[in-house]
């Protein structure tokens, strides 16, 4: 596990990671990535699901038909590290790949 990231940290990283934004308390990343249909989002979810357990770093999310909100958070540093901006972009690739 990394370190928290700091606020300045957190903002660059933000700079790059298109779509993401910081929770209000500072403590995850959030997007909501909206997709043609439902198989296309299941198979973000997939993909994303294969991503993040080769990493062992899993997101909160939900889907509901073609909508999948996530937010990032390491749990166990209460807060942003390197490694949710890192499945964030990740996840960023696989939706761009979709057309998203």
């Amino acid at each position: 596990m990394g370190g928290l990231l700091s606020e300045a940290a957190r903002r660059e990283a933000l700079s790059g990671l298109g779509g993401w934004s910081e929770a209000a308390d500072g403590k995850a990343l959030n997007r909501t990535f909206i997709f043609k249909d439902f198989n296309e989002a299941f198979g973000f979810m997939t993909r994303a699901a294969l991503a993040a357990e080769k990493s062992d770093h899993h997101p909160d999310w939900r889907n509901v038909y073609k909508t999948v909100e996530v937010s990032l958070s390491t749990h166990d540093a209460g807060g942003i590290t390197a490694r949710d901006v890192a499945l964030a972009g990740i996840m960023n690739e696989i939706a761009r790949k979709l057309g998203v």
